[in-house]
């Protein structure tokens, strides 16, 4: 009894420790520049009874203190593969228009997309990496599964039948990864301690890439990133 007590003690510890050592990635990412006005989305009959207010491209979303929505923030280097940490986001579609406009899974979680109009949409992703598919969704409230293999930031999705409405998955091969909320600001909880490069990926301020820094986990860290609007050709 006065080894086993000891023994159970130290397990507990290291137990707690090891609990204690997963650390949370917070921030914000803010956009430099002054980027073109959103286009209004000329909506067909149908659509425009189902949309109270006008509607506009999502191109770049800015909140308080230049902070821009959208961004996808995933641990790019460093990170071991490890499955996803609950069920992903789900895809709807409501007013003719994808929520949410940019998202994460893990590369083969399935995840959910569900119709919540009344009338019929087609789901076509455009991958360049993982595999192309397209289906029609003709019934309210109607879900589909569908998951992609591989790691790929973004995919595309669009419905053929309204031209205007896009989304963008993020796919990686772990779950460390964040999306920015209306004011520019993201977590990604539960990192492992180690050293990892960060990555901010926005559709249309990092057409030549994202950006990166250097990050060592060994308790909650502050990060920010700032994103450019990019010069006119």
């Amino acid at each position: 009894m006065k080894t086993y007590i000891p023994c159970m003690i130290i397990a507990a510890l290291l137990g707690s420790i090891h609990f204690a050592a997963a650390a949370d990635i917070s921030g914000k990412v803010r956009l430099k520049g002054t980027p073109k006005p959103e286009i209004p989305i000329q909506l067909d009959a149908m659509c425009g009874k189902l949309q109270p207010k006008p509607v506009t491209t999502r191109h770049y979303v800015v909140g308080q203190d230049r902070g821009l929505a959208n961004v996808f923030v995933y641990i790019k280097q460093g990170a071991q593969k490890a499955p996803p940490a609950g069920e992903a986001t789900m895809l709807d579609q409501v007013g003719c228009m994808y929520e949410p406009y940019v998202m994460g899974v893990v590369a083969g979680q399935k995840f959910k997309i569900k119709n919540s109009d009344p009338l019929l949409h087609n789901i076509h992703a455009t991958p360049k990496v993982n595999k192309e598919f397209n289906f029609a969704q003709p019934t309210k409230g109607q879900e589909n599964e569908r998951s992609f293999d591989q790691p790929e930031v973004l995919v595309r999705m669009k419905c053929d039948v309204h031209p205007w409405m896009f989304a963008y998955i993020g796919v990686v091969d772990h779950p460390y990864f964040a999306v920015t909320d209306k004011d520019g600001n993201f977590t990604i909880k539960n990192v492992p301690p180690g050293k990892y490069t960060l990555e901010a990926y926005h559709q249309k301020a990092s057409v030549a890439g994202g950006k990166t820094q250097e990050v060592q986990v060994d308790g909650d860290k502050k990060i920010e990133f700032e994103l450019e609007v990019p010069a006119a050709p």
